[in-house]
């Protein structure tokens, strides 16, 4: 959803909220997931379905906000963009992979001209 790239409005973390936005996850992959050891996710907007899917179930709306402290249910590696500051998906990957490592992967990204935001470049996260 649109409210994905919305800036956050609070310092405080836990007093923003995302919009809701709908999911689903056939139930043959729902299945696959679930038998998975590895679950790789394929930007943010499928680690909040995966993960939203595991808490709720395979279909419904989500407002599943992930920041650092948050536990992943089923997401244990993921591809996505650099983000922008001040955004939900910086501290998604925050919360996935540690803020002090992706501070370090953000340094790398600035110094070497690294393209940001949706058609920016990507890493891996494992």
């Amino acid at each position: 959803g649109l409210g994905t790239f919305q800036p956050l409005h609070s310092t405080v973390v836990e007093e923003n909220q995302l919009h809701f936005e709908r999911y689903r996850v056939a139930p043959e992959a729902a299945a696959r997931i679930a038998a998975a050891r590895r679950v790789l996710a394929v930007g943010t907007t499928a680690v909040r379905t995966i993960e939203s899917a595991a808490k709720l179930g395979p279909e419904g709306q989500t407002n599943l906000f992930i920041y650092p402290g948050y536990t992943f249910a089923r997401v244990n590696a993921m591809v996505t963009n650099f983000h922008l500051p001040q955004s939900s998906l910086l501290l998604l990957v925050s919360a996935f992979a540690g803020r002090e490592l992706m501070l370090d992967a953000y340094r790398h990204a600035v110094r070497e001209k690294y393209r940001f935001f949706s058609y920016g470049d990507c890493m891996l996260i494992l």
